[in-house]
């Protein structure tokens, strides 16, 4: 993929990703669950690769926050659950690892990482469960839309023509 059409891809999913977050979105406990954060990291990981989801993820969390959206903790549970979904869906070219290291990152390792960010940046000390089922539910629900979508797409053969 040249650089032009790589860089237009991630600027499409992060268009994808700011806008959907004020589309689709339900509480989950003491959060609010961005589904279509999720579903974009499982695309991207799988179209672009790990490096340009972790991007992707970064600056939807940036415009989140800038736009009000979202919160600081849009950022470990983003950019980690992308990274391992991409890395997984590298190592094992599956689409549905890709599904698992979005939900495994974000939802776990992303809740763990969001405790002791949550504590220094937003002055909050709260436990590890306290993040725990809100990022499963958001992680979860968005990681599933975003494997459908791709099963979809390579059943159609979209994805053979990016």
């Amino acid at each position: 993929m040249n650089r032009t059409r790589l860089l237009t891809t991630m600027a499409v999913f992060v268009a994808i990703g700011t806008i959907g977050a004020q589309i689709l979105w339900f509480p989950a406990g003491v959060a609010k669950a961005y589904p279509v954060q999720h579903a974009v990291n499982v695309m991207a990981a799988i179209m672009l690769g790990p490096a340009p989801a972790v991007m992707i993820a970064f600056m939807i969390g940036v415009l989140r926050n800038l736009l009000g959206l979202g919160t600081l903790l849009a950022f470990p549970g983003g950019m980690i659950g992308a990274f391992l979904a991409g890395y997984l869906y590298k190592k094992f070219g599956k689409k549905v690892w890709a599904a698992l290291g979005e939900f495994i990152g974000t939802g776990i390792v992303g809740s763990l990482f969001a405790v002791p960010l949550a504590n220094f940046l937003m002055g909050s000390s709260v436990g590890a469960l306290f993040f725990f089922p809100s990022f499963l539910v958001s992680s979860g629900t968005g990681a599933l839309i975003g494997w459908v979508i791709a099963v979809r797409l390579k059943q159609r053969q979209v994805l053979q023509n990016i």
